[in-house]
C-alpha cells in the first residue's frame, strides 16, 4: 500500500510515522510513505500557500493553485489510482469499519490543511473524502494523518507479528471494546490475575472474554452496544455481568 501525504510539514509525519507497526510494514514492504509539499509548487519569491479569507475574520486559508499542483503531482507519481482524503473536523468521524476500507484501498493520498483550512473550491473539485478523527481541532491535519496512517498500515497482512492481534482489538469484527489483558506476575499489590486465565480450559477463557468486552462496552461505551441485536448467548453473558456489576 502506498500513501502520500501533502502537508507543509511532510517530515513531520514521516518521524510520527516511522515507528513501531508503521515502520515495521515499512521495512517489510507492505507500506511507503511519501511526503509532499505544496510550498515547492506555490510561485514567488515567497513560496505564498495562503491567503485571507474573503468577507474577513481572522486566519488565513490554504490557497487553490499550490495544492492542486501539489496533487496533480502525488497522483503521477504512481500509476494507482489514489483516493484523496481531506483530513479535516468537519469529516465524517474515523472509524474501525471506515479504517478496514481504507486500507484495503491500494493508495491514499492524505491532504493536511492548516491555518483555516483550504480553500472550498478546491475540496469540492480534487477531495474524494472528508474524515475527522474527533470532534476538536487541531493546528493542522498532520496529526489526523498520522493517525490514519497507523490504523490502516497495522492492517496490511503481514504488518503485525501476531496475525490474531488486529482481531482481537477494540471495534473490530461486531464493535464492542476489548476485553482485559494481564501479564506476570500473577500476583501482585494491585491484584491477581483471574484464574479462569490460567486454567488453561480455552472454551472457558474465551467465555470470559467475551463476556468482559460485552461488559466493557456496556460500561464504557454504551452507544456502541446494540443490545437487541446480541445472540442468546451474549445477552446471557451480560445480564451476568450486569448482575455482578451494577451501574
Amino acid at each position: 500500500m502506498r500513501i502520500d501525504i501533502v502537508s507543509l510539514f511532510p517530515e513531520f509525519v514521516g518521524q510520527i510515522a516511522g515507528h513501531g507497526v508503521v515502520g515495521r510494514a515499512q521495512e517489510r514492504g507492505l507500506l511507503s510513505l511519501h511526503g509532499w509539499n505544496p510550498r515547492d509548487y506555490a510561485e514567488g519569491n515567497y513560496r505564498r500557500v495562503d491567503d485571507r479569507p474573503f468577507g474577513g475574520g481572522p486566519g488565513m486559508v490554504m490557497m487553490i493553485d499550490p495544492l492542486r499542483d501539489c496533487l496533480a503531482a502525488a497522483r503521477l507519481a504512481d500509476p494507482a489510482l489514489a483516493k484523496v482524503i481531506y483530513l479535516s473536523p468537519q469529516g465524517a468521524p474515523l472509524t474501525q469499519a471506515k479504517v478496514r476500507e481504507l486500507a484495503a484501498e491500494p493508495r491514499l493520498v492524505l491532504l493536511c490543511g492548516r491555518y483555516e483550512g483550504v480553500d472550498e473550491r478546491l475540496i469540492a473539485v480534487e477531495v474524494d473524502e472528508e474524515i475527522s478523527i474527533g470532534d476538536y481541532v487541531l493546528s493542522g491535519g498532520e496529526l489526523a494523518a498520522a493517525v490514519v496512517v497507523d490504523a490502516v498500515a497495522r492492517l496490511q497482512e503481514g504488518a503485525l507479528n501476531d496475525a490474531e492481534s488486529a482481531a482481537q482489538d477494540s471495534f473490530d469484527a461486531d464493535g464492542l471494546l476489548d476485553c482485559p489483558h494481564y501479564t506476570r506476575p500473577v500476583e501482585h499489590e494491585l491484584g491477581n490475575v483471574p484464574e479462569v486465565l490460567m486454567s488453561g480450559n480455552h472454551a472457558q477463557i474465551a467465555r470470559w472474554r467475551r463476556q468482559q468486552a460485552l461488559g466493557r462496552t456496556w460500561l464504557r461505551r454504551p452507544d456502541l452496544l446494540d443490545e437487541a441485536g446480541l445472540s442468546k448467548t451474549d445477552r446471557e453473558l451480560l445480564e451476568a455481568f450486569k448482575a455482578e456489576n451494577p451501574g
